[in-house]
């Protein structure tokens, strides 16, 4: 007997769409890219060669098209992991869910994701202008530990170490991270020959979370050069950002491929950032376009 998706748990609008993000099934494209600013699904989508639907709900906007032969849908996520939870499981639902009877379609539909971001660089081959592919994402979130089937997915060792490394071990206090493998195919295909790979943090926060500190005091002013300095099978820690662990994790989970492009603005270690940074990113967004 298939699966039945009660109205409690799957919200349908009175239109037909998803509940937060005001889709419907059609409106969905397999290839999508996914941004965390509303007004860069624009950016996005000026590329297209048409367009089919264009909808606005809260932050997030989305806008189906069509770029070279490929159909795309881009949308925007806004802020952060408990963000990225929501778009995730509205999109598979839209994919693999029969609206009409709320179960299981016959047959799934993989999507491909691919996130377009900013981010902090945490070494020094990724000074600010660097475009770095999330081959692992680490998550500080928390968000995939309420799921089951998450060590099924996830890379306990690295995690083992890190913890080690960080001195959290047994502290309540701290994170639990989770680390994710990017799907490799759709890795090599983003990444290519000219972007960096590396891992990924997807912090809880921006300021403190990621080791900056205005007013408040950190609880491990070392906590960055710590992260700097860790390193595991001859990778090490690149960057900073808000969405790749939860957007990795969920994927993996659902079936479906997913990995983080992002640019460089603010390089930690050397402590400089370019705010002049928007008119460089379409440069990272015709590359993922052209790849995905």
């Amino acid at each position: 007997m298939k699966k039945y998706y009660p109205e409690s748990e799957l919200i349908i609008n009175s239109d037909g769409s998803v509940f937060h993000l005001h889709l419907k099934p059609e409106f969905l494209a397999d290839k999508v890219i996914l941004v965390g600013d509303p007004g860069r699904v624009a950016l996005v989508a000026s590329h297209f060669d048409e367009k089919e639907c264009d909808v606005e709900s809260r932050e997030f906007h989305t806008i189906t098209g069509s770029y070279k032969g490929k159909r795309i849908t881009v949308l925007s996520t806004g802020i952060g992991c408990d963000n990225i939870d929501i778009v995730v499981n509205e999109l598979d639902a839209l994919a693999n869910i029969d609206f009409e009877t709320r179960t299981d379609k016959d047959e799934f539909r993989q999507l491909t994701m691919v996130r377009i971001g900013t981010c902090g660089g945490l070494q020094e081959n990724t000074p600010a202008g660097t475009f770095i592919c999330s081959k692992k994402s680490m998550g500080f979130d928390g968000l995939l530990n309420f799921y089951a089937g998450r060590n099924a997915v996830c890379d306990l060792q690295i995690e083992k170490a890190f913890l080690n490394h960080m001195g959290w071990t047994g502290n309540m206090c701290q994170p639990a991270p989770y680390v994710v493998e990017a799907d490799k195919e759709l890795v090599d295909r983003i990444a290519g020959e000219d972007m960096v790979r590396g891992i990924t943090i997807a912090c809880g926060g921006f300021f403190g979370p990621q080791g900056r500190q205005l007013r408040l005091p950190l609880a491990d002013p070392n906590q960055n050069r710590k992260i700097e300095e860790f390193e595991y099978d001859g990778d090490r820690i690149t960057n900073f950002e808000m969405e790749s662990s939860a957007l990795a994790g969920l994927s993996k989970l659902m079936g479906h491929k997913a990995t983080t492009c992002c640019m460089v603005i603010a390089n930690r270690r050397a402590q400089k950032a370019d705010t002049g940074y928007k008119s460089h990113i379409d440069d990272l967004i015709k590359t993922v376009l052209d790849r995905i």
